[in-house]
Formats: structure tokens, C-alpha cells, sequence
């Protein structure tokens, strides 16, 4: 009996080799492979056949790859795996923004992408699952992990598929600080790649929960370890609150009452003008050595 497909898999490259090769590989894994050379063939060859995952290549010809992965999110909820030759940040960052779920640097090993590809089947899969759970709520959030949405202060919020699961994830773990690595395998299912990637993620999420990203309330970096998710902080008190007058006001602590004169404690008026201290009668003040005369009675002046 045939076994069923893992899944089908759009490779998308304008470089036959770097295509056949992917194909190749991801066809002997068990996958169901479709191909394509460039932007609009990928957007005829989803529509057509509604593959599982997308391999995408960054750098392809009439419409870049991240066009490409703005068009495939925009119809549907596709997982997709960029392929770029540019290994700097400010292009991982770029793919990331628009909705990849991970990225492989060329040159590459082909079996390290079968491995991710089933790696981000199985989170995709596992995400999609219906869960028996209700709405998540901190501070001015609200988030439904079954529908998928998450409201601030009324107010939707646009998350990437990845920037959603970790907040999901911190939500449901509240005070645990975890690792970068935690975090990688436990929200992404990876257990391999570049730790950069949560640092990115946990960024440009601070940018859309909190209040002010660069003092973040929320998330909080736990240094030599990784973040942590407080929920133990009043973050939306209320503006008409008057703390001067309330139990944790200014006012009603004894020990910053105003600075009055106290019965036993008569004001220190010894000191008007830094004068000697003749408040002791039995220690009159020390007469001038004739043996210690001023320093600069040893030389004579011109």
C-alpha cells in the first residue's frame, strides 16, 4: 500500500539546480513536491494546488521573494521558509516582518531543510489544532488562542504567526523565566537555529504589547538567562486615582510628614555661620602652637 505524502511543498528558486536539489531531497522525505521559477508562477502554483509549506527563495526574478510571501500570507495562513544568499540581520529581520516562519542561508545542506521544513509542519499543525482553552487576559490584553486574535486597550493587534504563539506561550507560563533555547523548541519546535531569531521576535513584540518598548513592563529580560512575562505589576491604573490622598499616597505615610519642629528636638541654631562650637564650657577653643607655625612662614617672601 502507498504511503500517503507527509505534505505537499512549493519550492519556489529561478536556480535549477538549487531547485532540483530541493525537490530531490524533500521527495525522498516523503513530501508531495510542486516548483516554481519566479514570483507569479509561486502565486499560480499556491493558488492551483494550496501547498502545505512554501520554500522560497529571496532573490527571484519580476517579484522578489518577500512580495511573494506578502501575497501567499495575505490568502492564507501558508507556512513559508525563505532561502537567501544574504546572511546579514537586516534581512532575516525583513523576511521575518512579513510573515516567514524561517529562513536557511545559502549555501545550505539540503537535509538540514528537510529538517526544518517537518520541523515547521509540525508547529503549524500543532498550532492550528482546535485547544479546549479560553481567552488569555494581562493588563490591557486580551488574547484568544482559538480564534487567533489579540486585542490591546480595544484596539486589534497585527502579530506574525510566530510573535502571537510566543506571546500565547508567555501568557500561559507567567513568572518562569526561559531561555532562548526554551523558547525556541518549546514555542517554535526547533531544536537547532539561530538564537537571534527569538531576540528578534521578543523585540518586535515588546514594540506592539507594551506601553513604552524601551522600558518594557512586561516582558522582562532576565540577564544570563533569557525573558520572563510579570503580570504581578498595576499596568493600567486609574487616571482619576489620586495617589496623594489613597492608601499608598504621599500623605498618609508618617514618615514623610511635613518638616515641622518637633517638642524634643528644639531647632539646632548653634551653627549660624559655621561658627566655632562653644556649646562646652569645659573645652575652650585650642590656642594657636607656637612649634606649628603656618607652612608658608618657611619660606620668605619675595
Amino acid at each position: 500500500m502507498q504511503t500517503p505524502p507527509l505534505g505537499r511543498v512549493l519550492v519556489v528558486d529561478d536556480d535549477p539546480t538549487v531547485a532540483e536539489v530541493v525537490a530531490g531531497y524533500l521527495d525522498r522525505a516523503g513530501y508531495d513536491v510542486d516548483r516554481a521559477a519566479d514570483g507569479p508562477a509561486a502565486l499560480d502554483r499556491a493558488d492551483a494546488h494550496g501547498p502545505d509549506l512554501v520554500v522560497l527563495d529571496l532573490m527571484l526574478p519580476g517579484m522578489d521573494g518577500l512580495e511573494v510571501c506578502r501575497r501567499l500570507r495575505a490568502r492564507g495562513p501558508v507556512p513559508v521558509i525563505m532561502l537567501t544568499a544574504r546572511g546579514d540581520e537586516d534581512e532575516r529581520i525583513l523576511g521575518l516582518e512579513v510573515g516567514a516562519d524561517d529562513y536557511v542561508t545559502k549555501p545550505f545542506s539540503p537535509r538540514e531543510l528537510v529538517l526544518r521544513v517537518e520541523s515547521v509542519l509540525r508547529r503549524a499543525r500543532a498550532a492550528t489544532a482546535p485547544k479546549p482553552t479560553g481567552p488569555l487576559r494581562a493588563a490591557a490584553l486580551t488574547v484568544d488562542p482559538a480564534a487567533r486574535r489579540a486585542v490591546k486597550a480595544g484596539v486589534e493587534l497585527a502579530l506574525t504567526t510566530r510573535e502571537f504563539d510566543l506571546l500565547v506561550f508567555f501568557l500561559r507560563n507567567p513568572g518562569h523565566a526561559f531561555s532562548r533555547e526554551e523558547l525556541m523548541r518549546q514555542v517554535w519546535g526547533w531544536d537547532f537555529g539561530d538564537l537571534s531569531t527569538v531576540t528578534v521576535h521578543v523585540r518586535r513584540l515588546r514594540g506592539k504589547i507594551e506601553d513604552d518598548p524601551a522600558a518594557p513592563r512586561l516582558i522582562q529580560t532576565v540577564w544570563g538567562v533569557g525573558y520572563r512575562l510579570d503580570l504581578d505589576l498595576d499596568l493600567d491604573p486609574d487616571p482619576d486615582l489620586d495617589l496623594g490622598s489613597g492608601p499608598h499616597g504621599d500623605a498618609s505615610r508618617s514618615d514623610r510628614a511635613p518638616d515641622v519642629p518637633q517638642p524634643d528636638r528644639a531647632p539646632d541654631v548653634s551653627r549660624p555661620d559655621r561658627a566655632p562650637d562653644v556649646s562646652r564650657p569645659d573645652r575652650a577653643p585650642e590656642a594657636p602652637r607656637p612649634d606649628r607655625a603656618p607652612a608658608d612662614w618657611t619660606r620668605p617672601r619675595a
